[in-house]
C-alpha cells in the first residue's frame, strides 16, 4: 500500500533545506547547471506542501542531460526515466537525504517553464496561494491513499493558474 498523502502547512526550513541540497547538486554537477531552481509548492511562502522539496536541474542543452545524469548517479541518485512526462528526466533522491524529487530539464523547456511560472504566479498572488492550499488539503483527506486520483484532481486548478501565469506550452 502506497504511503498515505500528508499536506502540511508552510514550513520555512523548507528554503533552508532547498539551499543545502543546492549546494551538494552543483558540486555534483560542477559547471553544467545553468539554474537549479526550487520549484513546486515548498518553494512558496504560505503555501501548504508534502513535505518534499521540488528541485530542476537546468541545464543549457540536450546534449548535456547525459552527463548530468552520469554526474548525479555517482552522487547517489536512482535515475528514472522520465516518468511519462517528455523533457524532464527524474531522479530518486539518495536515501541519507531529505526527502526531495528531483528533475533535469533544459533550460526554457515547456516543463522548467511551467514549473517556474506557476511558482512565480502563486508567489505574486498570495490568495491564490491560499486557496490552492486549502485545496490540497481538502484533496489528501479525500485521496488519502491514491496518490493519482489527488495528482488527477489538482489539474484543473493547474492548468488554470498556468493559463493567468501567460499560457500552458
Amino acid at each position: 500500500m502506497a504511503e498515505p498523502i500528508i499536506i502540511m502547512d508552510y514550513d520555512p526550513n523548507w528554503v533552508v533545506t532547498f539551499r543545502k541540497l543546492r549546494s551538494r547538486i552543483g558540486e555534483s554537477l560542477g559547471d553544467l547547471p545553468l539554474s537549479i531552481d526550487h520549484v513546486g509548492s515548498t518553494a512558496i511562502q504560505g503555501a501548504a506542501a508534502k513535505p518534499i522539496i521540488d528541485i530542476d536541474v537546468a541545464l543549457k542543452s540536450l546534449t548535456d542531460v547525459a552527463k548530468a545524469i552520469s554526474a548525479l548517479e555517482e552522487a547517489g541518485y536512482k535515475h528514472l526515466g522520465d516518468l511519462g512526462i517528455t523533457g524532464r528526466e527524474a531522479f530518486e533522491s539518495p536515501a541519507n537525504l531529505p526527502a526531495h524529487h528531483l528533475y533535469v530539464v533544459v533550460l526554457g523547456s515547456r516543463e522548467h517553464a511551467r514549473h517556474v511560472r506557476f511558482r512565480d504566479y502563486l508567489r505574486r498572488h498570495p490568495e491564490t496561494t491560499t486557496e490552492y492550499s486549502v485545496l490540497k488539503k481538502s484533496l489528501a483527506q479525500k485521496f488519502r491513499n491514491d496518490r493519482e486520483a489527488y495528482t488527477e484532481a489538482k489539474t484543473a486548478f493547474i492548468e488554470a493558474i498556468l493559463r493567468q501565469a501567460g499560457g500552458t506550452e
